[in-house]
């Protein structure tokens, strides 16, 4: 293994506000701790709690770096007292409590994954915050089984277009609502049975009638707000409600006669303040079921466009612009961007 640097390009945060806070600085190379392994990262995901961060209305768990940036892919270059998992050299994926637009990255071993074949450093870099999202939310949470229908709001995001996967993958129908008719083609391309335009019709409504009056037994919502209430009509008696994000606002008033009449179970979940012990109960799930699913290819991310670390704020521009389609990653070389 080649020696390691003592300093590294970072991206920080000057002070809250819009993409251009986020500037390149340089910091000490972090050593990983016991049970930790250091990644030299090659790619890092960019998601929506970035932003947030970002504008200061998300700020960081206790303990965790302060750098944005919760997944990255790239090799083992270092191990800290006690891993076992992994060696330098391993080519590893891995959700992270902060840090990951850096050009090194702290990781758990017990949250770290090898990057199954037949996908790319790229894919890979946009895989372990999206999964685990949906795995846990939709799966364990939402408990969505075979034969059911599950609702997906933001159907063309990271996030989104993830759950369309699994859920099809795990024989579930799957109804997205999206603002736009080339989102709506690539949710029904990757295989959702339905796409719903929020602009122009009623997303309750059509859920009603597409499934005869049932409506859906999941729903996965990153907006709340005016939404919640939309939901509760939707949903299916016994329906489940899953809240992972607030885009719309994160109060609202709702009518709780359909909450008791339909016996409905609103619940919701933040996966970065989770303990190491729960996200790797979720990565040992994700490792037995989803994983060999990825071995031969039926699951993989959607990767809109990527950008060199450096231009971050670039990056962050495309995620506010709302055009985007799959997920949105840092390359650390820069030769290896594809700009949008």
């Amino acid at each position: 293994m080649e020696k390691l640097p003592a300093q590294m390009t970072v991206i920080g945060i000057s002070q809250p506000g819009g993409p251009e806070v986020l500037v390149p600085e340089t910091r000490p190379v972090p050593a990983p701790g016991a049970g930790e392994i250091l990644i030299k990262v090659e790619v890092a995901g960019v998601n929506r709690p970035d932003v947030m961060q970002r504008t200061g209305s998300y700020p960081p768990p206790p303990g965790a770096s302060d750098l944005p940036g919760l997944e990255v892919a790239g090799e083992v270059v270092a191990i800290g007292e006690g891993v076992i998992r992994y060696k330098p050299g391993d080519k590893v994926m891995s959700l992270v409590s902060g840090g990951g637009y850096a050009q090194f990255c702290i990781a758990h071993e017990s949250i770290a994954m090898a990057i199954p074949p037949g996908l790319s450093m790229m894919e890979a870099g946009a895989t372990p915050e999206t999964l685990m999202t949906v795995w846990h939310n939709v799966f364990e949470r939402g408990a969505l089984k075979a034969g059911q229908t599950l609702l997906v709001h933001g159907g063309s995001s990271g996030i989104g277009t993830m759950a369309i996967q699994l859920a099809k993958a795990f024989g579930a129908k799957v109804m997205v609502t999206v603002g736009s008719q080339d989102k709506a083609d690539a949710c029904l391309a990757l295989g959702a049975d339905h796409a719903i335009d929020y602009k122009t019709q009623d997303f309750a409504a059509e859920v009603k009638a597409l499934t005869g009056g049932a409506g859906a037994d999941v729903i996965l919502d990153m907006v709340g707000g005016d939404y919640i209430e939309k939901n509760y009509d939707a949903a299916a008696i016994e329906g489940r409600i899953v809240q992972i994000a607030f885009l719309h606002g994160a109060k609202a008033t709702v009518n709780f006669v359909k909450l008791l009449v339909k016996r409905l179970h609103h619940t919701g979940s933040a996966l970065r303040p989770r303990s190491v012990a729960d996200k790797a109960a979720m990565v040992s799930a994700i490792e037995a079921q989803v994983l060999p699913l990825m071995r031969e290819g039926r699951i993989k991310p959607l990767i809109d466009s990527s950008f060199p670390l450096e231009k971050a704020a670039d990056a962050h521009r495309r995620m506010e612009a709302g055009s985007h389609i799959g997920k949105i990653v840092l390359t650390v070389d820069a030769r290896e961007g594809r700009e949008v």
